[in-house]
């Protein structure tokens, strides 16, 4: 049996493939996953039509510490626009759009999704 902290990994992973699989269905090309910097990390960057979309996903098994989105706060917003900056400075620019969504996922006792909810531009 894994440990919490490899339950939790292994959850979030499956989330962010959730995550990415419904908004391929939704038809947005993703563009890069797991975009890692000094300042932090996207989960996903994904683009729809013109604008190109920086994903946060969140999950949670229950609700005792509230719902998955409420827990980007102000800090991990800090940390986002610094590494969506990154990405797109390093690449030449913005040449288009963007903006930041959230995807919040909760999880059934037997490990399946109960529930995902996409925010666009959550801030």
């Amino acid at each position: 049996m894994l440990p919490v902290v490899g339950r939790r990994a292994e959850r979030g992973r499956k989330g962010e493939e959730e995550a990415a699989a419904y908004l391929a269905r939704c038809g947005y090309e993703i563009v890069a996953r797991n975009y890692r910097c000094p300042w932090g990390e996207v989960d996903i960057i994904a683009r729809e039509g013109g604008t190109l979309v920086f994903v946060e996903v969140r999950s949670r098994t229950s609700l005792a510490f509230g719902l998955p989105e409420e827990s980007v706060d102000a800090r991990k917003r800090a940390r986002l626009r610094r590494a969506a900056r990154h990405y797109l400075y390093s690449r030449g620019g913005p040449g288009g759009g963007c903006r930041f969504d959230v995807v919040a996922l909760l999880w059934d006792p037997r490990g399946g999704i109960r529930e995902l909810r996409h925010f666009k531009n959550a801030w």
